[in-house]
């Protein structure tokens, strides 16, 4: 079998990685405490535990003979390029952070990052959500990145403002109720 037919295309590289969380161009990647501890245990289990183990059954598959028909040293080697793709993703990621913790902020009513806000939308339903870093964005927890509209529209307001959030349906007023700086879980 030709190696053209075994090998991933090279379009597979980092790229599609970094596309699903994209910072602005020279921006600093910023990141809460416990954001940044996530990403670093996650690099240490990668590079401790998971490369090696891979690097351990693809060095057994290779010791059974054929490469080119064997599956386990197959996807094993695709498993290995997953991996150091991510290892490199979360270690640019790390370089570039800037631990930003939001229990430390003085007390504002004026929304940066970290904040944790309550929004009045203008069908009178509340929202309260944290504005955290591009690697820590969780919907379901109410988390949302400093990059996003929401976030870029309230930055900088402070609670009573009337702010203006444009979005595919069209423009939407939303009322900043409430802001707070507190350690996030």
């Amino acid at each position: 079998m030709n190696k053209a037919f075994t090998r991933e295309s090279d379009d597979d590289d980092e790229d599609g990685v970094e596309a699903a969380s994209p910072l602005p161009t020279g921006s600093k990647n910023y990141i809460t405490p416990q954001g940044y501890t996530r990403l670093k245990t996650e690099l240490k289990h990668l590079l401790d535990r998971e490369r090696p183990d891979v690097v351990k059954a693809v060095s057994w598959a290779a010791s059974n003979g054929d490469r080119s028909e064997n599956a386990d040293y197959i996807y094993g080697k695709r498993r290995l390029r997953e991996i150091d793709r991510r290892i490199r993703f979360l270690t640019r990621r790390l370089d570039i952070a800037e631990v930003v913790d939001p229990a430390a902020r003085e007390a504002t009513d004026q929304v940066y990052f970290g904040a944790t806000v309550t929004v009045a939308r203008e069908d009178g339903t509340q929202q309260t959500f944290a504005i955290v870093g591009v690697d820590e964005i969780d919907t379901d927890r109410g988390r949302i990145s400093w990059v996003s509209p929401m976030a870029r529209a309230l930055t900088r307001a402070r609670a009573g403002d009337t702010v203006t959030l444009r979005t595919p349906a069209g423009a939407e007023q939303i009322e900043l109720v409430a802001v707070a700086y507190r350690a996030l879980d």
